[in-house]
């Protein structure tokens, strides 16, 4: 039985077939800004954007939707990373963040939700 890093790391792998399936182009994985930012992936859309994507994985839905998972401390935490990222790489002028969401059982389920806000 997969213990939560080994389910987290499956998981960011299936998301990042499933974006570059869609055309997105991944530039980083599991970026680390500090001890509590980490940034699951980011990557440049079709458009030329930048997307910060949080992915959260879980075997089933018997606890509610992974989207669930995404405090608002954790998305305060990404949009820190997000604006260290701007201030290194100046060149990207348009950004997002979107969110990845995966149950593996009873069926593999992805969904995706583009431009998240979280207040």
């Amino acid at each position: 039985m997969p213990n939560n890093k080994t389910l987290g790391n499956n998981g960011e792998d299936l998301a990042v077939n499933y974006l570059t399936k869609k055309g997105y182009k991944i530039l980083e994985r599991n970026k680390h800004f500090s001890r509590a930012c980490e940034i699951d992936i980011i990557a440049l859309d079709k458009k030329g954007v930048l997307v910060f994507v949080e992915v959260k994985t879980r075997k089933t839905d018997f606890c509610g939707s992974p989207f669930e998972a995404i405090t608002k401390t954790k998305y305060n935490h990404i949009k820190t990373g997000l604006y260290t990222y701007l201030n290194e790489n100046p060149q990207y002028k348009k950004y997002r963040i979107d969110a990845i969401s995966i149950i593996i059982k009873p069926e593999l389920k992805i969904e995706h939700l583009e431009n998240i806000f979280i207040n």
